[in-house]
């Protein structure tokens, strides 16, 4: 039996911070921190454990933290081999890249005092706000649970030798690692000193000058930062612009006037009269745009921020530091039929099921469920009203909303377009729509312009010609049918481009 090579230092932290991601999103029909806590545990167990993956199952859990509503993560995890060699990984935010830069509040800069400088680092309200509520997070509830630097005191004073803690982290909570290393590497344990060392994917800088130049000065045990040469976040705040020439034209999506002119301009506006400061020159990855998403390439601020979404996504930086992808959460696809009443039997179909699916209908338990394969699970409708999300929460996850997995009490099916053709022409050229829940007297829009020449086919099929764009320019807009109340949702395969 051949064995399995062994995984690259990044390869082996990136998949450490990537599974911090782990059961991020709390059960919509509600749960409460202690049980979210431990299906998250349950969840990064399960994974650590895994010899397939860059870690090859040579790590346990040693200690878990988890904020109020969700906001901040942190683990600690222990290496069975060595047990010398502890990992203090943290997750920031479990949000939209938009609404991460948003959320940083760089507006305001505020003293960090506990990084070993002589005089108050500089760093983000929002960062040091995340900071000490990692530091602030406990194991479990009061009196047996402890918080990080516990748990460390602990694991250090249990090591057969000298200590080497590592800081890792991914976007947000690679923002907060190198926070948490300074104040970790400048701490007095009260016993021997353990080595730190620090280790960041994606992650946008914390601070200003001053707060990089301290980090540079620490004689840390190892220092690694990676970043994807295209993904927006790790050039938030000193780096933004970059993107306005964005994605190679070859590819696609090359950014368009709104987003060149408008939101980017908007993003470097919130740093206010700040200037941030990256600590140190990152590796970088993908610099051919060698690996993109192949369905987001249409010059439109859907498909623009989508490849941001993608760039900066886990499952990138595993593929781009060619580590084994994690085992994927749960994922639901369709659900047939997508009308009833409550008591009525459903389908649900999608991926990553398994006997541990709960079943929620909207911000309601489904409790009468049945998981028949990973792929399929019979659900009888619980009590309900309106057009709900079906989801499905597993020790790994929940999975998405997706218009594909709806459900309307007491109908009309909702409406999905599903794709057009063809997407691209001019004014006049009569459009093929597919999807489900059409019905008689269609109205369909191309972006905000209605089409005069509306033919329903089927439940499945509608033609339409398109109208003018209303601009001399290339346009790409998404085509959206009104039907029974409901407009089908914006995405992807129903974007339309007119020429210039």
């Amino acid at each position: 039996m051949t064995a399995e090579p062994i995984a690259s230092p990044a390869a082996l932290a990136m998949t450490l911070a990537a599974i911090a991601a782990t059961g991020a999103t709390p059960r919509p029909s509600g749960e409460s921190l202690a049980e979210q806590r431990l299906r998250i545990s349950v969840g990064i167990t399960r994974q650590l454990s895994d010899r397939s993956l860059a870690t090859q199952g040579t790590w346990e859990l040693a200690w878990l933290g988890l904020s109020p509503y969700n906001a901040n993560l942190a683990y600690v995890a222990r290496n069975l081999h060595d047990p010398n060699v502890l990992a203090v990984v943290v997750r920031g935010t479990d949000a939209e890249v938009t609404d991460l830069l948003e959320d940083l509040d760089v507006g305001t800069v505020v003293p960090f005092t506990t990084g070993g400088s002589a005089r108050p680092l500089s760093v983000s309200k929002g960062v040091m706000a995340a900071f000490t509520e990692v530091l602030g997070m406990l194991d479990a509830p009061p009196p047996t649970g402890g918080g990080l630097e516990q748990a460390l005191t602990g694991l250090i004073a249990d090591a057969p030798g000298q200590a080497a803690v590592y800081v890792i982290g991914h976007s947000l909570g690679g923002c907060i690692a190198t926070v948490l290393a300074l104040h970790l590497h400048a701490r007095a344990w009260g016993g021997p000193r353990p080595e730190v060392g620090v280790i960041t994917f994606a992650a946008p800088t914390a601070g200003l000058k001053d707060f990089a130049e301290h980090f540079e000065s620490v004689k840390w045990t190892v220092d690694l930062r990676y970043a994807n040469d295209y993904d927006l976040v790790p050039r938030a705040w000193d780096d933004l612009a970059a993107a306005r020439k964005w994605y190679p034209a070859d590819h696609g999506p090359v950014a368009p006037a709104d987003v060149k002119d408008v939101l980017i301009p908007e993003f470097e506006a919130l740093t206010g009269p700040n200037t941030y400061v990256q600590p140190g020159k990152a590796q970088g990855l993908n610099g051919e745009y060698g690996h993109y998403d192949h369905d987001l390439v249409k010059s439109s601020t859907e498909d623009f921020f989508g490849q941001v979404a993608h760039q900066h996504a886990n499952s990138t930086y595993l593929k781009l530091l060619k580590a084994h992808q994690l085992p994927a959460g749960p994922v639901v696809t369709s659900v047939e039929p997508a009308t009833g009443e409550a008591g009525s039997t459903v389908v649900v179909t999608g991926r990553g099921f398994g006997p541990d699916s709960a079943v929620d209908f909207g911000t309601l338990a489904c409790p009468a469920h049945l998981v028949e394969s990973d792929t399929r699970i019979t659900a009888t409708v619980p009590f309900g009203t309106g057009v709900v999300d079906v989801r499905v929460t597993t020790t790994l996850g929940t999975s998405p909303a997706v218009p594909t997995g709806q459900f309307a009490y007491g109908g009309p099916q909702p409406v999905l377009l599903t794709g057009i053709s063809p997407d691209s022409g001019k004014a006049g050229t009569t459009v093929t729509l597919t999807g489900t829940g059409f019905a008689e007297h269609p109205v369909v829009y191309f972006g905000k312009r209605r089409s005069d020449s509306v033919t329903y086919e089927s439940p499945t099929r509608i033609t339409a010609q398109a109208p003018a764009s209303g601009s001399p320019r290339s346009r790409t807009v998404d085509v959206r049918v009104l039907v029974n109340g409901y407009l089908s949702p914006a995405g992807p395969a129903d974007e339309y481009t007119y020429p210039d």
